[in-house]
């Protein structure tokens, strides 16, 4: 079975032929080794030295070093906006004290839907909707330069 050994990230993508993509939800994203099928129907080997998490936009570099396109599928989240930043700032503490990924915008963050976080952001003033997007969140105070969320960024189309 052909192997991908390596990743090259979206900044550093240059040229090479993207033979399939794969569509990996959040939890998906964070991989060393497992088998793979890409949407065209590509099988293969992701196995790389050390785990890592795949960012959307990266490409997989296989053996023979052909491209597989990385995409961060849409999930099912929560969108939460507060009246003002000091507000928003208080929701990111109440959700940080949960220990819960979150992706955190200018004005925004994204969480995993979850219903009792939405009734704890209301009942502290925040919105709560729900939205269908990939979800990026933070890589955490100890993840590598890699390992966090790209905000703002176009996504890849078919």
């Amino acid at each position: 079975m052909i192997r991908a050994t390596r990743i090259l990230r979206r900044d550093t993508l240059s040229g090479g032929e993207i033979i399939d993509r794969v569509v990996l939800d959040h939890g998906d994203r964070h991989r060393r080794r497992i088998a793979m099928r890409g949407i065209g129907g590509l099988g293969f080997l992701l196995d790389l030295p050390a785990p890592a998490v795949l960012e959307d936009g990266d490409a997989l570099v296989l053996d023979d070093g052909r491209l597989v396109w990385v995409e961060a599928a849409a999930e099912r989240l929560l969108e939460i906006r507060a009246p003002n930043d000091l507000a928003l700032k208080r929701l990111i503490w109440h959700i940080g004290n949960r220990h819960i990924p979150a992706e955190i915008g200018t004005d925004a963050i994204w969480i995993a839907d979850d219903h009792v976080l939405a009734t704890m952001v209301r009942g502290l003033g925040g919105t709560a909707a729900h939205v269908e997007r990939p979800f990026q969140p933070e890589g955490g105070a100890y993840a590598s330069s890699h390992e966090h969320g790209h905000h703002d960024h176009p996504h890849a189309a078919g």
